[in-house]
């Protein structure tokens, strides 16, 4: 099984319209629109999938930069998960220094 990020989906698109859009290239077992938790609103990316990793690849590889719904998407193999936090060196773990940053020169 392959999961495809698709990013710079329409806010309009809804997730019956992503799961037609790559069924076109084979089975999608789901299609998931991410929303604000807030809002319900659409957060403009989502995910796909897709059962067979050669179907996937087509997908991938000719919808990237495609127009839908007047946006060019953004698609490409998601990558799992994580527990990076994203942010660089610096980070304080039990004390320790935050380093970098602003000193007071005066």
């Amino acid at each position: 099984m392959t999961t495809i990020y698709v990013g710079n989906l329409s806010f309009k698109t809804s997730e019956d319209q992503l799961q037609e859009l790559f069924s076109e290239y084979g089975d999608v077992a789901t299609a998931k629109i991410i929303t604000d938790r807030e809002t319900g609103r659409s957060r403009g990316f989502g995910f796909v999938e897709m059962n067979d990793d050669g179907e996937a690849g087509n997908a991938i590889e000719d919808l990237n930069e495609s127009e839908f719904m007047d946006r060019s998407l953004v698609v490409n193999k998601a990558r799992p998960k994580g527990n990076d936090s994203g942010f660089g060196g610096g980070q304080r773990r039990n004390g320790g220094s935050g380093g970098g940053g602003y000193r007071n020169r005066y």
